[in-house]
């Protein structure tokens, strides 16, 4: 919402340095706090968000490169400075070097791949997963692509992917078709949060990206998570709305 109100009148300026930085200082704030508190994944989306609008909204390719270049590094600092996220790097990059029983790094990732994998083509029956009772963990949140997947199957996961395809579609159409700047760039933000964390949460689950604690958007268990992102559908409705 902040680089939707600055950037709505300085589209012009967007190939600015100085204007490019103070628009990204706010978001870069929001990191850096997000970070204070342990949660590198959120911060991530933050980033990806921010450098999504911020493409929209015209800025020059080689300050993405740039900004790309010195986010690695950091990135990099952050994981092997800290034990639990060094842990799941490596057993993202070497999973068959670590066990079930013999890592804890693996075992999250372990446990969800089982959960996809016994749910074959139509799953086990609704309510009749066995992983969420036992094994696999934050099934209501982090993991609950995992528990649809082995209760509903591939057919039903594929439906929980295709619903979000269709939310991304309907999203980027009415940033498009919005009337006034502001809008257009709202519209796209918030489409485009809602599904980097979609994106993110279905990539831990089947094992795509490094381990982390992203919820998938009116899925996962959670009040704050789920009023968040229902405000912000229906700003996106108001602005399809209006763009009709």
């Amino acid at each position: 919402m902040f680089l939707a109100w600055f950037l709505h009148d300085r589209l012009g300026l967007i190939r600015d340095g100085h204007v490019l930085l103070r628009a990204a200082s706010i978001p870069l704030l929001l990191v850096v706090m997000v970070v204070c508190q342990n949660d590198l994944g959120t911060a991530l989306v933050l980033v990806g968000v921010t450098a999504m609008v911020l493409v929209f909204a015209g800025m020059e390719w080689k300050y993405l490169v740039g900004a790309f270049c010195a986010v690695v590094p950091a990135v990099l600092a952050l994981i092997l400075l800290s034990p639990w996220r060094r842990d799941r790097l490596l057993t993202y990059l070497h999973p068959a070097a670590h066990s079930p029983a013999g890592s804890r790094a693996a075992f999250h990732i372990n446990q969800s791949l089982i959960a996809v994998g016994t749910g074959g083509l139509t799953g086990r029956g609704y309510m009749e997963g066995m992983q969420k009772l036992f094994y696999l963990p934050e099934s209501s949140t982090d993991f609950i692509f995992a528990n649809i997947a082995e209760e509903l199957g591939f057919l039903g996961a594929m439906l929980i992917v295709a619903l979000f395809v269709v939310f991304g579609v309907r999203g980027l159409r009415a940033a498009y078709r919005a009337r006034d700047p502001f809008s257009k760039m709202l519209a796209f933000g918030l489409t485009v949060a809602i599904l980097l964390q979609a994106f993110f949460n279905i990539s831990v689950v089947l094992a795509l990206v490094p381990t982390k604690g992203i919820t998938l958007p009116l899925i996962s268990h959670g009040g704050t998570s789920l009023f968040c992102t229902l405000a912000s559908i229906g700003i996106l409705l108001n602005i399809s709305r209006q763009a009709e």
